[in-house]
């Protein structure tokens, strides 16, 4: 086990003035580089809320997350951005990629806000993105030409244009069927095991989280559960 690149020191999270809500209980974890994680727990445990925290998309109430040595809680908000771009990729169940627009320029967006103009280098590790996830006969494809499979492997692609040490995976094969399932996990497995990503997936299939190394159980907004499984 490396350093961590991810540690949560006694994280809170609260919603609400007059009514506080308090929805994450004190959370400490820690991910080393390369796990492949998988977040469990019922509907309102917390799931989402925690996500957002560690994709900084919002700020903990309380507590300390670091991402890659970076304690978090002293960035502003434009360094909070151009770290987030540069370290964290998402993946969500609802690809949310950008209809009017080809597969390669859905890749090459988080390249393109990055360096704010397109040049040679951009359009090739777009390119050898989507043939990584096995799309290179539908580049030039609009997005809304591919099917939902098709349109996820896309997003796991623009996920991975910058090449980020954490990806952050919000049920990504919910909205897709089985095989299709099971076909973009293999994706988010094999970015992991050649590439050295670090991923945390949330998934309500059992399935899935059975074939991850490690898997932590959320409940009411305190973590309940922690089980590493030995290397296959």
């Amino acid at each position: 086990m490396g350093e961590p690149l991810l540690r949560l020191e006694r994280v809170t999270k609260e919603y609400g003035h007059t009514v506080v809500t308090r929805v994450l209980h004190g959370i400490d974890l820690t991910l080393t580089p390369g796990e492949f994680t998988a977040l469990i727990g019922p509907s309102g445990s917390g799931k989402s809320t925690l996500l957002h925290l560690l994709g900084l998309l919002d700020r903990p109430t309380g507590g300390r997350i670091r991402i890659a040595g970076e304690d978090t809680g002293t960035l502003d908000d434009a360094e909070t951005t151009r770290f987030r771009a540069r370290t964290i990729g998402f993946v969500f169940q609802f690809h949310h990629l950008l209809p009017a627009f080809t597969a390669l320029e859905n890749v090459m967006m988080p390249l393109l806000a990055w360096r704010g103009r397109a040049d040679a280098e951009m359009v090739a590790r777009a390119s050898n993105l989507l043939s990584r996830v096995h799309l290179e006969d539908r580049t030039h494809f609009n997005v809304t030409d591919l099917s939902g499979g098709q349109q996820q492997r896309v997003a796991i692609a623009r996920a991975l244009a910058m090449d980020p040490a954490l990806v952050l995976a919000d049920e990504p094969t919910g909205n897709l069927d089985t095989q299709s399932g099971d076909n973009v996990f293999a994706l988010l497995r094999e970015f992991n095991r050649e590439q050295g990503t670090t991923f945390l997936i949330v998934t309500h299939d059992p399935r899935l989280a059975a074939r991850c190394d490690r898997v932590i159980e959320l409940v009411d907004g305190r973590i309940r559960g922690d089980v590493r499984r030995p290397p296959a």
